[in-house]
């Protein structure tokens, strides 16, 4: 079972023009287009999986670069979503982060006092408070 990726599609490209683009290749268990939650508008990616892994290859084959609705089409396999991985992709969750060079166990503030993309009160403690709004 192949999960495919399929990206930079047109945003009125719907799951019939999906399925008859695919089924050439093979037989198809699937096809899911992500809409934004809010407007149920196409986001314009979609998941396609094939049963078969030869035929999956196939169809990466055949379809990556080809253009549809205007727009070139991007398919290969699909990646597992990372664990750590947000809404927006805001991705790690603070602790070392071998990337960008920050280790927690040493407080490093050279990022401009954030810490794995978070804030903590030992940013501010040597900063005057600042009075607070009337809640009226």
């Amino acid at each position: 079972m192949k999960n495919l990726f399929v990206g930079n599609m047109s945003f009125q490209t719907t799951e019939t023009d999906l399925r008859a683009l695919f089924e050439p290749f093979g037989q198809i268990s699937r096809v899911h287009i992500a809409t934004d939650r809010e407007t149920g508008r196409a986001r314009g990616f979609a998941f396609v999986e094939m049963p078969n892994d030869a035929e999956a290859a196939k169809a990466i084959a055949g379809l990556d670069g080809k253009e549809v609705g205007g727009r070139n089409l991007k398919v290969n396999e699909a990646r597992p979503k990372s664990a750590s991985s947000g809404p927006r992709g805001g991705g790690g969750g603070g602790g070392y982060d071998r990337d960008r060079g920050g280790d927690r166990d040493r407080g490093d503030r050279g990022r401009g006092g954030k810490q794995g993309g978070r804030f903590s009160n030992e940013d501010y403690r040597d900063s005057a408070r600042q009075p607070r709004e009337p809640r009226w």
